[in-house]
């Protein structure tokens, strides 16, 4: 059973059909939509300020979420997928985003809508990436505009397929 836990008095909240997975961790002030999936050993720490995942949010294997001590929260918009021991910490993604596999967001970064963010990248405090844009390297800059098909057909396939995944365990 995953560890959902109460936190100076309040409990995080989930929406309708999410799934978490039995050791993951979710404690204090999270809120989430619809359709959003917590993986094995994903561990989202509203603890020290507010977190919020939109709808159709999938936080894969491994991934932290946290934010800093009364200052920078994380918001994270809808149809967003956050790839294998990522971490996401005191920053805003918008809809329709991609964070690659072992990727770092710090503080007060934004992601704008209809972006990826490579694996292994680190989108150093602060940083805006521009809507439409792949963002790679240490740190993170723009490499290249994103097609309308690489939208369609990553960022809404792998959100959609969450969905999918989501539903085989909660069936079994």
């Amino acid at each position: 059973m995953a560890i959902i836990k109460s936190l100076k008095g309040i409990t995080p909240e989930f929406g309708k059909d999410c799934f978490i997975a039995e050791n993951a961790v979710i404690i204090g002030d999270v809120k989430m939509g619809d359709n959003c999936s917590i993986w094995y050993s994903a561990v989202i720490r509203g603890d020290v300020h507010y977190i919020r995942l939109g709808n159709k949010v999938n936080v894969q294997d491994g991934v932290v979420i946290h934010c800093t001590y009364k200052k920078s929260p994380t918001n994270i918009g809808n149809n967003v997928s956050i790839a294998h021991n990522a971490t996401v910490h005191g920053c805003t993604i918008e809809d329709n985003v991609l964070i690659g596999m072992n990727a770092v967001i710090l503080d007060d970064a934004v992601i704008k809508s209809n972006s990826i963010i490579a694996a292994g990248s680190v989108v150093t405090k602060g940083t805006v990436v521009e809507s439409g844009s792949i963002y790679a390297g240490i740190p993170a800059k723009k490499i290249k505009d994103i097609s309308t098909e690489l939208v369609e057909g990553e960022i809404r396939r792998i959100a959609d397929s969450y969905i999918k995944y989501a539903s085989w365990y909660k069936e079994g």
